[in-house]
């Protein structure tokens, strides 16, 4: 493991940036016919968001839980709330949410 000195932590520490995560679980309407297509469009709008520089890392759940997706978007909670509010799937009672602000290093990403 690489060590990090207490010098590097104070410089790295002032670079972080405020995002907000969306933790998306499943809906009263989950299971119920036709929802593939409103997931498809769900998949469809997330992206766009990915496109537009608003969704920075989406992340499916796939695992039977009741957590559905995990995303990180470059943007205010009262901002995410407005985009999440919008989603077919959130406007059809597929999907439910939950926002929380985070904070994160600028250019952090998946590895390849």
């Amino acid at each position: 493991m690489t060590t990090i000195t207490d010098e590097y932590m104070m410089q790295m520490l002032p670079t972080v940036k405020q995002y907000s995560i969306a933790i998306l679980k499943a809906g009263p309407k989950k299971n119920e016919p036709g929802v593939e297509k409103i997931i498809w469009e769900h998949g469809r709008r997330n992206f766009s968001l990915r496109a537009d520089g608003l969704l920075c890392i989406v992340c499916p759940v796939a695992d039977g839980s009741e957590v559905c997706g995990v995303g990180i978007f470059n943007t205010t909670t009262e901002e995410l709330k407005t985009i999440m509010d919008e989603d077919p799937g959130v406007k059809a009672g597929v999907f439910v949410y939950e926002i929380h602000p985070c904070k994160s290093f600028p250019g952090d990403s998946l590895p390849k």
